[in-house]
């Protein structure tokens, strides 16, 4: 569990930060999009709602050494939930190695496709700012190949992959190939 907090203003202008999760065995990551400002309470509350009530509760939790992981609040949710609090030492960022390779990813990304700092208009007229594209940016990220798997972090969550808009477009591209093949013959 870490925080990046050097983005632009995004979704209702008041989130700028992203709360990056990562499950270590699967490398699946949650991107959810926050104030920088978020309190403890806060944090703990998102992550009931956005994460524990979707996929579950947690074993263990690695995180830095934020003030909100270190709170009395979250520490004693930890605790009444049965979950683990770890902390990695500023001096071995390596024990929370995966979200910080997730946030690198992450920024890359919002650079490359969000036009870091600047609003994408389409045609009706709205915004896609980075929050917007978070759940499109964390699909991404579980449908491409992982390094040290071999496969997506779908595959590892669920057994399939998702059908993607790009699965479509290569089915008609190779079936529209083989038919102007066919009619060169």
């Amino acid at each position: 569990m870490d925080w990046v907090t050097a983005l632009p203003p995004g979704g209702d202008r008041i989130l700028n930060s992203c709360l990056v999760l990562a499950d270590n065995y699967r490398k699946t990551p949650m991107f959810l999009p926050c104030p920088k400002d978020d309190t403890a309470k806060d944090t703990a509350i998102m992550i009931w709602n956005r994460v524990i009530s979707h996929k579950g509760l947690f074993q263990n939790i690695i995180s830095d050494r934020d003030p909100k992981s270190i709170s009395e609040l979250w520490t004693n949710l930890c605790n009444l939930l049965g979950t683990k609090l770890s902390f990695s030492k500023s001096a071995h960022p390596q024990a929370d190695g995966l979200e910080e390779r997730m946030i690198q990813t992450l920024e890359d990304i919002i650079i490359s496709i969000c036009a870091y700092g600047l609003e994408l208009k389409d045609s009706d007229g709205f915004t896609r700012d980075w929050c917007t594209l978070s759940p499109a940016l964390e699909l991404s990220y579980k449908t491409s190949i992982h390094s040290s798997t071999s496969k997506t972090p779908e595959m590892l969550e669920k057994g399939w992959n998702q059908r993607l808009p790009y699965d479509t477009l290569k089915k008609k591209t190779l079936l529209m190939c083989i038919q102007k093949q066919e009619d060169l013959r």
